[in-house]
């Protein structure tokens, strides 16, 4: 009898042991949609509109709203210009069109929640790229900022605030639209090695990260995903 408990307490543990690590596994994988989206803002990048109509239809069919793709496509701008991230924004406009006429009903997802306009944008800017970095942020200028203050002010204004502040997706989504970005322009490796750090800041792993890594090499090819590589393990590295 003793035997039968002690068997049976095995079979309980060995099982739940392995359901823990299937969800463990599970969570450090990207999702679908997340992989969609690195797909989706790399071609933008690239300006490959051709293959980026192809990831659209797959990344509506993996379960993102149109207002997500809208908005991954508006985020872009700030990191490869209003040209590339317009010329997407019709791309998508054209997919949608296409779709309608075939009778597919895709989701609209939610808009944008009103933001806080009463408080200093300056402020909320900064506050936000601290919390993003975990770093305090200086009140004097150094680098490209002291050289160029009013950059410094568009970043904190604009970009961490206008466009951060907005909730339709979440930091970490955000994260991976900017190193996205940031591996299909190339000769970025300052920022894209800040992103990276950023992207682990706010929850991403060093797994989901290197499969970030593999969905730009399926992407935009060997070149791009092996300086993207690089970066990714002087990050990891760095962390450790």
């Amino acid at each position: 009898m003793k035997q039968l408990v002690f068997l049976g307490l095995v079979i309980i543990s060995v099982f739940t042991n392995t359901h823990l690590m299937a969800q463990n596994k599970a969570v450090s994988k990207l999702s679908a949609s997340d992989q969609s989206l690195i797909s989706i803002s790399a071609l933008t990048g690239k300006g490959d509109l051709e293959k980026l109509k192809v990831a659209l239809n797959r990344g509506l069919e993996h379960g993102l709203t149109v207002n997500e793709i809208k908005e991954v496509l508006i985020h872009t701008y700030a990191y490869c210009g209003f040209p590339r991230s317009i010329r997407g924004l019709q791309t998508f406009m054209e997919v949608l069109s296409e779709r309608q006429e075939k009778g597919i009903k895709d989701e609209m997802g939610k808009q944008a929640s009103n933001v806080d306009i009463e408080s200093n944008k300056y402020d909320r800017g900064k506050k936000i790229l601290g919390e993003l970095t975990q770093t305090v942020q200086a009140d004097t200028l150094s680098g490209y900022s002291a050289f160029a203050p009013t950059i410094d002010r568009f970043l904190k204004e604009h970009l961490f605030a206008d466009i951060f502040e907005r909730d339709v997706l979440t930091y970490a989504q955000r994260e991976l639209v900017t190193v996205s970005v940031l591996a299909a322009i190339g000769q970025a490796e300052p920022m894209l090695n800040s992103h990276l750090t950023i992207c682990l800041n706010v929850g991403l792993s060093p797994e989901q990260l290197q499969q970030y890594v593999d969905v730009l090499r399926l992407t935009i090819g060997e070149t791009d995903a092996e300086a993207a590589q690089k970066v990714l393990d002087k990050v990891i590295e760095k962390r450790k």
